[in-house]
């Protein structure tokens, strides 16, 4: 079992015929994905990598059951693309794209408050890398090579501290069931709390890596979740210890505006709260290692 995607989770790919768009979804085709089409307005009814072109997500929706979709789309036009995703009844959607304005994803999730608990579509992104639940599927950008299946549940705003962290796991011989990267913008789709709740359900996941920075309170109160409510080990890595108080580090929603959102508090809240702490990067795979082997 994974969580959000699986090898049965039929894929469409929003923004399909572009430069961008076509080079993921040939990486996504060749991990083993089910993409069964995707989204190009004005284009419908064409082939791409030899799968259909739609001119709407309604209408991929309605010729392929489409489940899931990943978005390729410029900044400007994806929040749209994002509600008209949930409008079409998919069931995960994925924002790939880089600087869309916090006002759009505010409109986003504002717009996804009209539907049933049942009914709403899971955003995840955006600025981020994807998901991968591995030998099984990847919606997203990540290098699938590096992962290796496994029992470990990866969550994360950097993507590419979640890529070292898969890496090294691999050398050591420790797999991943799900890696999800929420992405790194001070107003996302799904938090850390959110994918914490699904890794503690899934039966495959063992032990949940958590790989947060500086800015916001989405650790902490993931933190304080996992103390209330979870059973499975936590492991954190936060980045950003020597960065200084109100300087933007990289990622839009990595800067320190208050208490609790620098990287040193995170991490003392986050031990309050049971939290095994990685002290820096190098060593995520042999932390990880040593609470599977309960040496920590």
């Amino acid at each position: 079992m994974s969580i959000l995607i699986d090898e049965h989770t039929k894929i469409i790919v929003q923004g399909f015929t572009g430069k961008i768009g076509s080079f993921h979804a040939q990486e996504m085709i060749d991990y083993g994905s089910n993409v069964v089409g995707g989204v190009t307005p004005g284009k419908g009814g064409s082939t791409h990598l030899g799968l259909p072109v739609f001119n709407t997500v309604k209408d991929a929706v309605k010729e392929t059951d489409a489940e899931a979709s990943i978005l390729f789309v410029p900044p400007s036009y994806a929040a749209d693309s994002a509600m008209e995703a949930a409008d079409a009844g998919i069931k995960v959607c994925v924002a790939i794209t880089d600087g869309i304005p916090s006002h759009d994803m505010i409109k986003v999730k504002r717009y996804m408050r009209r539907y049933a608990k049942s009914e709403k579509m899971t955003m995840i992104g955006p600025n981020c890398a994807g998901i991968i639940s591995p030998g099984k599927s990847m919606l997203g950008i990540m290098p699938g090579h590096i992962y290796k299946k496994g029992n470990v549940g990866i969550v994360g705003r950097s993507g590419t501290l979640g890529y070292e962290a898969a890496s090294q796991m691999k050398e050591l011989d420790i797999g991943v069931s799900t890696s999800v990267g929420i992405g790194g913008d001070p107003i996302n789709g799904s938090s850390f709390r959110d994918v914490l709740a699904r890794f503690e359900e899934d039966p495959d996941t063992d032990i949940i890596l958590m790989i947060g920075e500086i800015g916001g309170p989405q650790e902490v109160d993931a933190g304080k979740f996992a103390k209330e409510n979870m059973k499975k080990p936590v492991v954190a890595y936060i980045a950003g210890l020597t960065a200084p108080k109100g300087r933007v580090m990289g990622h839009a929603g990595a800067i320190v505006s208050a208490y609790g959102e620098s990287a040193v508090e995170k991490v003392e809240l986050l031990k309050e709260s049971g939290v095994t702490i990685s002290k820096n990067p190098s060593v995520i795979g042999d932390t990880i290692k040593s609470v599977l082997k309960g040496q920590i």
